[in-house]
């Protein structure tokens, strides 16, 4: 077992346009985390962001929104660091992944941004050794352009599969909590029939 997390950050830009769009997976995890384990949002200004504390089989931990937009989101992990005395090890980051077919959910530490602007700001900020749950979001089609693909609606039926994904990443993050995200990878990676610690 590992030292326990601090803080759950969720991906995403803020306000009611972009509230349904497949960029916004990261803060739809960190309010269904917050609906889960009751923490009530309040607006945080030296972090730029929204934030509450929520009790996590019996862990302490900041539920993070940041409301500087996805470009930037390393300003509020930044602050979060630096605010709290928090080691970027003990940060788990939800985003949206293109590299995951929609309901597919994946756990990792460390790694490159991948061409996620969001995680390549945040490691300008505090490095690369933070934890990622990857929500799937899939691919647009051949040709189609990938900005207004994320900033876009999913069908309902990647909705459902997205939905699903969130769930088992509730299911098991209490886990990732409480300091054992080895145990958390391999039960996430099993889910769906692909090996543990796959990509």
């Amino acid at each position: 077992m590992g030292e326990p997390f601090a803080a759950l950050v969720g991906l995403g830009n803020p306000g009611p346009e972009h509230e349904d769009t497949r960029h916004n997976a990261g803060f739809w995890f960190v309010e269904r985390a917050a609906e889960r384990f009751g923490c009530s949002w309040r607006s945080e200004p030296k972090l730029s962001a929204l934030a509450g504390r929520a009790r996590v089989d019996g862990v302490d931990i900041w539920l993070v929104k940041p409301l500087t937009f996805m470009n930037v989101s390393g300003v509020t992990v930044g602050a979060l660091c630096r605010y709290y005395r928090l080691a970027p090890t003990q940060v788990l980051v939800a985003h949206d992944e293109l590299d995951l077919a929609p309901g597919v959910v994946r756990l990792k530490k460390g790694g490159g941004a991948g061409g996620h602007n969001g995680l390549s700001d945040i490691i300008s900020h505090v490095g690369a050794d933070f934890w990622r749950l990857r929500l799937g979001i899939g691919r647009p089609a051949p040709r189609r352009d990938l900005v207004p693909y994320v900033l876009g609606r999913p069908s309902r039926a990647e909705n459902e599969a997205i939905e699903s994904a969130l769930l088992r990443g509730l299911e098991v993050l209490p886990l990732v909590i409480k300091g054992d995200p080895e145990r958390a990878m391999n039960l996430l990676h099993r889910s769906d029939g692909e090996a543990p610690h796959g990509a």
